[in-house]
């Protein structure tokens, strides 16, 4: 099949560059020409594991190329993706989809025989109708089919979820589109992959859906993390007792310092909007979003706490910037509001990522001190706090991240290591969902 995905970003590449290793002649679109120039250099404008290589073996099988223009792919394609970004739009949340518009028109007026048109990008219920809607008026004559397909792809293994997916959500009651749709997936035959047809806005419904569950869970989870410190449980163990059971599962019932990324804030804030707009209020997932919100702005008086209640001129290590590992993405990461409420507290704060930290130069205040690894960013510190669960945090080596600090204080914001453990090596501990443990002797300078 022919395809032209239109938006070269992450939801994009990832897809058009996964289509073409199925051997799809995929061609990706993007006005932004630094962007294409990279790409055509072998140079991705994110980090995902296995991207560069996978992009550059189907560029090299002549498979997969880039452009700034989309007349002539679209014009050739059996099928458009419009895989653009929907942000929240400032004022009032709701998703901005003037781009999702924009590509329709300009699909509209390439159109050459029957194409289906799909919207990968997120949006909200009656968005296709909306595309069907600006297409058509823009060009009566174009003979196409509006087709939803959400993606379900996770930040750090989006290449194994395109691949092994739970599910293909497909919207639409066009005959002729559902054909498209089936030769485009039939490569995932053999994995059985389960395809689901269905009506164009439930499909929409479903990716919202979808991930405002799942920042449910994680909410809740959190909840009970807090809940856990006060009456002394163990949170990871109240997470695998009911995770145990298969109604429930145990998947992102993981306690932590709150979601982010580009996908659950922007999506249940849109989500929540569209309730409204439709009169039907969505109690839950408000109440979701203003917990997590607030959850962030809580972890730095954690840090405080475990600092003995001052972090004035105090130096504070962060390891870990993005909002979760394997991806250089710092869109709503709680690093954000955390070092910017430890900078308000008075600390000078010294970070480290393994990807992240040039996108964290762009939204981080300018006073953050970068190092070149976790070590160095120990070196002197007061305070370590893990924000992103990063493999390569998983295995420091303790005692000599003890001898590099001035104080041997540890935030495990995630979880990573055994509270018994970091006692063992001179820590006093705080996680999420568990009793603070205190080293054998009491730190100087800290109550």
């Amino acid at each position: 099949m022919r395809i032209a995905m239109i938006g070269s970003g992450y939801v994009g590449l990832v897809s058009g560059a996964c289509f073409a290793d199925f051997g799809h002649q995929v061609v990706c679109v993007d006005k932004d020409a630094r962007k294409i120039d990279a790409l055509k250099q072998g140079k991705m404008p994110i980090y995902e594991p296995g991207l560069a290589e996978l992009v550059g073996n189907n560029v090299r099988q002549n498979r997969l190329a880039f452009t700034t223009g989309l007349e002539e792919p679209v014009s050739q394609a059996d099928a458009v993706f419009i895989a653009v970004g929907t942000p929240s739009r400032r004022g009032d949340g709701h998703a901005d989809l003037t781009y999702v518009y924009d590509a329709a028109r300009e699909v509209a007026r390439a159109l050459d025989g029957f194409t289906a048109v799909i919207t990968k990008s997120t949006v909200p219920v009656g968005t296709g109708d909306e595309v069907e809607r600006v297409m058509r008026q823009t060009r009566a004559d174009a003979d196409f089919a509006v087709v939803s397909n959400p993606e379900f792809l996770r930040e750090g293994a989006a290449i194994r979820d395109f691949k092994h997916p739970d599910r293909i959500v497909i919207g639409t009651e066009d005959e002729r589109a559902k054909a498209v749709m089936a030769e485009i997936y039939r490569p995932l035959y053999l994995n059985r992959a389960p395809i689901m047809y269905t009506e164009r806005r439930t499909a929409e419904l479903i990716k919202y859906a979808a991930n405002a569950f799942l920042a449910t869970k994680i909410t809740f989870i959190n909840e009970m993390a807090d809940l856990a410190e006060k009456v002394g449980a163990d949170v990871q163990e109240v997470a695998r007792g009911i995770g145990l059971d298969n109604r429930i599962g145990s998947k992102f019932l993981h306690a932590g310092p709150g979601f982010g990324g580009s996908c659950f804030p922007k999506d249940t804030l849109a989500l929540i909007k569209t309730g409204q707009d439709y009169e039907a209020p969505l109690r839950i997932v408000e109440t979701v979003a203003a917990v997590n919100d607030q959850r962030k702005r809580a972890m730095a008086r954690k840090v405080l706490a475990a600092a003995g209640g001052s972090l004035r001129d105090k130096t504070v290590a962060v390891l870990g910037l993005t909002f979760k590992p394997n991806t250089d993405d710092m869109r709503d990461s709680p690093s954000i509001p955390l070092i910017t409420a430890l900078q308000d507290m008075g600390a000078q704060v010294r970070a480290y990522d393994p990807e992240g930290m040039e996108q964290a130069r762009e939204v981080l205040p300018g006073n953050v001190t970068y190092a070149d690894s976790a070590y160095a960013c120990a070196q002197g510190a007061d305070v370590l706090v893990i924000v992103t669960e990063w493999e390569q945090f998983r295995a420091l080596d303790l005692e000599a991240i003890k001898a590099a600090m001035k104080a041997p204080v540890m935030v495990d914001l995630r979880n990573i290591y055994p509270p018994d453990e970091a006692a063992k090596y001179g820590f006093a501990y705080t996680g999420i969902g568990r009793a603070p443990v205190a080293r054998n002797r009491r730190l100087p300078g800290y109550s």
